[in-house]
C-alpha cells in the first residue's frame, strides 16, 4: 500500500526527476502554458507553487529588507539554474499574482496521445491569459 508517500516517480531516476521538473518548471515560466503529460503536470504543481510563492514574498522585502529578498532569489536559482527565469519569475509573475492566495495554477486535461494513449494535459498560469496575448502581439 502507498499510505503517506508523496510524489510521482514518474518511471525515472530522483536525479532524473529532479532536472525534468526543473526544466518543465523553466518552460512554463517562459511560456506561461506548456503541454505534457497528466502526471507530469500534477507534479510540476507540486514544484512551480512553492516557488511562485517565494516570489510573491520576495516583493515584500523588495524595500525594507533586501537580504531576504536576495536569499529567496538564490533558492528558486538553486533548483531552476537559468537566470532569465529567475527575472521572469520574480519580475513579471511575482507582480500579476500579488493578490492571489494560492492555486497559481491550473491543470486542464487534454484527451489521450495518439501513439501511447499516455493521459496528456495543459498546465498554465491562472493569471495568465495566453490566447489572447498571442493575438494581440500577431497584430501588432
Amino acid at each position: 500500500m502507498r499510505h503517506g508517500v508523496k510524489g510521482r516517480k514518474l518511471g525515472r531516476t530522483a536525479s532524473h526527476r529532479r532536472a525534468t521538473l526543473a526544466n518543465l518548471s523553466c518552460s512554463l515560466i517562459k511560456h506561461k502554458r506548456i503541454h505534457t503529460t497528466l502526471a507530469k503536470a500534477k507534479e510540476l504543481r507540486t514544484v512551480i507553487e512553492p516557488l511562485v510563492t517565494k516570489a510573491k514574498r520576495a516583493l515584500a522585502f523588495v524595500d525594507a529588507n533586501q537580504e531576504k529578498g536576495v536569499h529567496l532569489r538564490r533558492v528558486a536559482k538553486a533548483f531552476l539554474k537559468d537566470q532569465e527565469t529567475i527575472t521572469i519569475l520574480f519580475g513579471e509573475i511575482a507582480a500579476k499574482v500579488a493578490e492571489r492566495n494560492g492555486g497559481y495554477t491550473r491543470v486542464l486535461k487534454t484527451g489521450h496521445r495518439q501513439g501511447d494513449g499516455g493521459e496528456t494535459a495543459i498546465i498554465e498560469f491562472v493569471d495568465f491569459d495566453v490566447i489572447s496575448a498571442q493575438k494581440e502581439h500577431l497584430a501588432a
